[in-house]
């Protein structure tokens, strides 16, 4: 009964903040290695330490960690959309799919909301005005997202996502290891702490690599 109502409470809390994604899921193999010719258009490809994970200058040893993982999955997830058109970026394989446009907001949108509760301390729902007019519906993907994020280049989405990133990492920069490894006991799913927090918005872009990945390929 314990171990349900731990899932029960898992579940609520991904519906509650938005994380889980309805959209299309592939069921091949989507992973690939980046290589030159798959470099994305992402400021971390830029880094001749990419693969290399591990402390990085300007943070504590565990956050430099963190950041090194953020960089490589954040270039992973740029690999597949290289290029593409607005019109590909805004293609819905079917009714209740998303459009691989609006799960790139969602992942800003989801990295600002672990931007919200672990870098300003603020409780569930806690958004500001100037937040839930930008971010809501990325948040939210489905319906809303389906008819509000289109008609946008590529850039429109790399932007938001690397006005993000910078935030994320100049408050890194002002954090220590004893605020990652912090842990929250009233967490939905049990004791995390900041560390897992946002190991989880590392693990989100990689759920979304593989959408990425398999919508593109229905692509006519």
């Amino acid at each position: 009964m314990e171990q349900q109502d731990i899932r029960l409470n898992r579940r609520s809390f991904l519906q509650k903040s938005a994380l889980v994604t309805a959209g299309a899921l592939g069921t091949g193999t989507l992973f690939a290695f980046p290589t030159a010719a798959t470099e994305p258009l992402a400021f971390s490809s830029q880094e001749s330490d990419i693969n290399i994970f591990g402390p990085k200058e300007g943070y504590t040893p565990q956050i430099g960690t963190l950041v090194s993982m953020l960089n490589w999955m954040r270039m992973v997830i740029l690999a597949p959309v290289r290029g593409m058109s607005a019109k590909d970026l805004d293609y819905v394989h079917d009714e209740n799919a998303n459009s691989i446009g609006a799960m790139l907001m969602h992942l800003a949108a989801t990295e600002r909301f672990y931007q919200i509760h672990t870098l300003e301390g603020k409780n569930w729902g806690d958004w500001s005005k100037k937040d839930r007019d930008r971010w809501s519906v990325a948040s939210g993907l489905g319906a809303n997202a389906r008819k509000q994020i289109k008609g946008n280049e590529l850039s429109f989405y790399l932007d938001a996502l690397e006005e993000v990133r910078a935030h994320t990492l100049a408050e890194f920069a002002n954090r220590d290891d004893e605020w990652l490894l912090a842990v929250d006991k009233d967490w939905p799913w049990g004791p995390t702490n900041n560390y897992c927090k946002w190991f989880h918005v590392c693990e989100h872009e990689s759920n979304h690599n593989g959408q990425f990945k398999w919508i593109k390929s229905r692509i006519s």
